[in-house]
């Protein structure tokens, strides 16, 4: 009877150690373990019971069980609304950096498509000579209609220094800037303009943040969609993440 009490209070201790052991401690000596290459800036809790996300000072994202003997790598998706939404695509772009970094441009230095009441809004890296920025601009009204604001940036995909330049440069002087960027969309010509115009420096930090191509689609949230995507579907996937 005794040696039963005795192994009943062994469990318990083991069971009140393992209750009480640090998740991020456990996790951290995992990777020391296995000599990760990365550093890990933070440690937090997802919505699955024992599951926790790893940031790691590189942007990236991984998942650990709360005793860091299991671990693995991939996109997590709350599917509990209409819309899923990606976790993982959300906290890479918060621990990179990117909402930051574009909610740091200047109203004034993007050309703005609002409705009247917005519901979110997205920034778009674009190029006017490039054919899916056209389309994507040809549904400019309904993202609007669905309560889209729709920011676009400059990214003009041959650099600086060439006609397609000139022309954004030359939308970024107008007196319209909304008016030049639809003429331009749709192959018609924009008044020359000249000012201290922002193209450069947009363009700069496009390449910052992993822009390669056109458009370059950025939720309110920092994620980024790469190329097209139509009125109802970016709309659905912009509003999903408010």
């Amino acid at each position: 009877m005794m040696l039963f009490k005795r192994l009943a209070g062994c469990a318990l201790a083991l069971a009140a150690m393992n209750a009480s052991a640090d998740p991020e401690q456990a996790i951290q000596q995992t990777l020391d373990r296995l000599q990760f290459p990365a550093k890990v800036s933070a440690v937090s809790q997802t919505p699955i019971a024992g599951l926790y996300q790893v940031e790691l000072e590189n942007g990236r994202v991984l998942y650990a069980s709360d005793d860091g003997k299991y671990m693995m790598q991939g996109s997590l998706f709350d599917v509990s609304t209409e819309q899923p939404r990606n976790l993982t695509a959300a906290a890479e772009a918060e621990a990179r950096g990117t909402k930051q970094a574009i909610d740091a441009i200047p109203q004034e230095e993007l050309v703005i498509f609002a409705p009247d009441k917005p519901k979110t809004h997205v920034t778009v890296f674009t190029d006017v000579d490039c054919g899916y920025c056209r389309k994507l601009h040809s549904e400019i009204e309904e993202l609007n209609e669905l309560g889209i604001e729709v920011r676009y940036a400059a990214f003009p995909r041959s650099g600086m220094g060439n006609p397609v330049a000139d022309t954004m440069q030359s939308i970024w002087c107008a007196d319209d800037k909304q008016t030049a960027m639809t003429r331009a969309k749709q192959g018609k010509s924009v008044k020359s303009a000249k000012c201290d115009d922002p193209v450069a420096k947009q363009f700069e930090l496009g390449q910052k943040l992993g822009v390669q191509g056109t458009p370059a689609i950025f939720l309110a949230n920092g994620i980024m969609l790469p190329g097209y995507k139509p009125a109802e579907v970016l709309a659905a996937e912009a509003m999903a993440y408010e």
